[in-house]
């Protein structure tokens, strides 16, 4: 149980949710990657990736050019995963009014 709940905390964290998004259309490099995820850091960045890394969902590779090029795509793992962070963000999208209206309503609660 303990390892389920740490994979979820991974794979369920904001930042790996966008990042598993924008790597859907195929690889990408960090900084095109980072445009493609607004708010993030370039620290965080490094981290998630290198955390969906070590759990076998994105894969890194460096080419030997000048300067240096490193490109991240998903793995097999992670686009079989790709559906069901899209599904959690499509909901999201159609339900952040109502969860505003939620939010804002028990906020003015005594």
């Amino acid at each position: 149980m303990d390892f389920i709940r740490q994979v979820l905390d991974r794979v369920g964290d904001k930042w790996s949710l966008l990042v598993i998004a924008a790597l859907e259309a195929g690889p990408l490099r960090y900084t095109d990657l980072q445009r493609h995820v607004p708010g993030i850091s370039q620290r965080m960045l490094t981290l998630t990736v290198r955390q969906l890394q070590q759990d076998g969902l994105v894969t890194r590779t460096a080419y030997a050019e000048v300067p240096p090029r490193v490109e991240y795509a998903l793995t097999s793992l992670g686009r079989s995963l790709h559906h069901i962070v899209t599904s959690l963000i499509t909901w999201v999208a159609d339900h952040h009014g109502q969860i505003r209206e939620h939010r804002a309503h028990t906020a003015t609660r005594p």
